[in-house]
């Protein structure tokens, strides 16, 4: 479920509950939209129980992490997850994170997804200046420019920095001996070296030459530098007297890892990381159809299970070494194509909750972030994950004939980033991006008018929509199915608008049309002839289904599924008929209000897709007999 969590703390320790308990977790770290917690024991249940908490859209377990999926408001949960447990103390081995391969994405995702939205930041400065230029050739000689840029290059020119500050959390290291080695790297007085050395001349350190590699905009060598650095400030944590230890460690570190990092780490991982970037810009220079199908296809798929971190350090060498990436441009493509997707169901569907979900996740995918899309839309039904995939290979292939670049870093790429392709020495580049942009967004849409968007696979587990989302076929058999249907109110009280609930979850309408009611009574009663068909285990939300095929879900106040049921009575059980005026539940007001939670009762139908059109009556108050809805069908 998307939407707005009021009770973030809540959550956090509801998800520590259900993935075993503090003593289970060796780690948590968090990106744009998912907590990731690296387990001790996978829980045979925790995904079912996480997938079904309120506020989470889904759960991924890959690459050794529990994955939960929660979009915006990831960190705020992200918070109070970790102000629940000591993590930072676990003693647990690091071999019991799982296999190499998964440590690294685990690492590369802890180190980058922090400030992501930074470098996205600068590089749509970037982008945007490159517009500018194109607009008003002389901008580029004035100050403002001369400021704009130097701030737009700034995150990237000390990226070390960046990584220091991250990656010194994940590797449980002294951030300030961090920053300072990482510092030590992008001095200007060690470019200056370096140029020299690049020039003919010979410096050395203890008699060793020093190579000209530089760091500024690098990812591997203060990666290196970090993880090398804790097992070294461990080890003079544990030799050094602790009363001369904040003086010598730090004095030491520094005078330990600069000196290695220039000599051997630096040099080495460069080449290791450039070496990589060599054998993809092989591929896609040679084969760059090839290239365009695996990236446009394929990446949205490795976004699913969250390892899509692993190709920065290969696509920031390509900008140090080349200016330019066409990695990247892919990507956009393959982001654009779920993007399609999402608005070809928007365009296709009749249900208003599918349509609001795609409205959402198709905003949230122009700014680059496709897990709402992809979890929310185009996985949930199947078939427009799968047009996505198969409109963003298309549009990559023909992408490819045009020799399409990136030249300036997109943190995010996506819609927002194409001006990222535009360059004079490279004129084709804008063209072939915007073509199979174009082709990627558009044949998605048309996939799905002709073939439809399938079968939704969705379960809803949370309490208060627990409801099946059944097909009106059921009453298909009312002989008022043809007919305009009114229905009273379950309750006596104040009228609200949904749209004022201040529940984001139903107050976005993502459950169903309806309104709200601040009840003035403790009694529940039927607005209808039919049946039970929930009752929550806290007996806080009660679901009815009336004999024409209306679908009605009655949540007693906000937040009060933590009441474990004390407020409430039950006057029927699952299953049992109900005739419209029988009493159903009462109520304890007082109780509720005591435990600062609201009295306010969301009524929705949550069917509402099913029908024509649901009409709210204007009125302000009700008692049982007022008519709330006029049910369209």
């Amino acid at each position: 479920m998307g939407g707005k969590i009021r009770d973030y703390r809540k959550l956090a320790g509801d998800i520590v509950e259900a993935v075993g308990g503090e003593d289970n977790i060796i780690s948590a770290t968090r990106c744009a939209t998912r907590l990731r917690i690296v387990l001790k024991r996978s829980q045979s249940d925790a995904k079912r129980k996480v997938a079904a908490m309120p506020g989470v859209i889904t759960v991924v377990e890959n690459s050794g992490q529990f994955q939960v999926v929660i979009g915006q408001h990831v960190g705020e949960v992200y918070d109070e997850f970790i102000g629940l447990v000591n993590i930072e103390t676990n003693e647990e081995s690091q071999e019991n994170k799982g296999t190499i391969l998964n440590r690294i994405i685990a690492t590369m995702s802890a180190v980058f997804a922090p400030f992501i939205y930074i470098l996205a930041a600068a590089g749509i400065l970037q982008g945007t200046l490159i517009l500018v230029n194109l607009a008003w050739e002389s901008f580029a000689a004035t100050g403002t420019y001369q400021v704009l840029s130097f701030l737009s290059w700034a995150p990237f020119t000390f990226l070390p920095i960046f990584i220091a500050i991250t990656a010194s959390k994940h590797f449980k290291t002294n951030m300030y001996i961090a920053v300072a080695c990482c510092a030590a790297l992008v001095s200007p007085t060690w470019a200056e070296m370096a140029a020299s050395i690049a020039d003919g001349n010979t410096i050395t350190f203890l008699n060793l030459p020093l190579t000209e590699t530089v760091y500024t905009s690098s990812v591997l060598p203060p990666l290196f530098l970090v993880w090398i650095l804790s097992y070294v400030e461990k080890f003079l944590n544990k030799q050094i007297n602790v009363i001369v230890r904040p003086l010598f460690v730090p004095l030491l570190c520094m005078i330990i890892m600069v000196p290695l990092t220039i000599l051997l780490i630096g040099p080495a991982s460069t080449m290791g990381a450039n070496g990589i970037a060599n054998g993809y810009n092989f591929l896609a220079e040679n084969v760059p159809a090839l290239a365009g199908a695996i990236i446009g296809g394929f990446w949205q798929a490795i976004v699913i299970f969250g390892v899509h971190w692993g190709v920065t350090p290969m696509v920031l060498a390509n900008f140090d070494q080349y200016g330019r990436d066409s990695f990247q441009a892919y990507q956009t493509i393959a982001v654009i194509a779920q993007v399609g997707a999402v608005l070809g169901v928007f365009l296709k569907a009749k249900s208003q909750e599918v349509k609001k979900v795609g409205v959402s996740a198709g905003i949230t995918g122009i700014f680059g972030i496709t897990e709402p899309a992809i979890y929310g839309v185009n996985l949930r039904f199947k078939k427009p994950f799968i047009f996505g995939c198969l409109s963003g290979a298309t549009g990559a292939v023909v992408a490819s004939f045009f020799n399409p670049y990136y030249f300036a870093y997109a943190g995010l790429p996506g819609p927002l980033t194409l001006v990222n392709g535009i360059s004079s020495d490279y004129p084709s580049s804008i063209w072939g991006i915007l073509i199979g942009s174009a082709i990627a967004i558009i044949m998605p849409i048309v996939l799905i008018q002709i073939f439809g968007f399938g079968e939704d696979t969705a379960t809803d587990g949370a309490d208060s929509n627990a409801i099946e989302n059944q097909e009106v076929a059921a009453a298909s058999d009312s002989q008022t199915m043809n007919k305009d249907e009114e229905m009273t109110s379950p309750m006596t009280g104040k009228v609200i608008p949904l749209s004022q609930v201040p529940d984001e979850v139903f107050s976005s309408g993502a459950m169903g049309e309806g309104i709200a009611i601040e009840p003035s009574d403790n009694k529940l009663v039927a607005p209808f002839d039919g049946a039970v068909i929930m009752i929550a285990p806290s007996k806080h939300a009660i679901g009815l289904r009336s004999d024409s095929g209306i679908e009605l879900l009655i949540h007693i106040g906000l937040d009060t599924v933590t009441l474990d049921g004390q407020p409430f009575t039950l006057h029927v059980k699952d299953g049992d008929k109900v005739k419209k005026g029988d009493l159903i539940a009462e109520f304890d007001l007082e109780s509720i209000k005591q435990a600062n939670l609201k009295t306010i009762t969301p009524i929705i139908i949550t069917n509402s897709h099913a029908y024509k059109k649901v009409i709210a009556e204007d009125v302000q108050s009700s008692t049982v007999t007022t008519n709330l809805f006029t049910i369209v069908k």
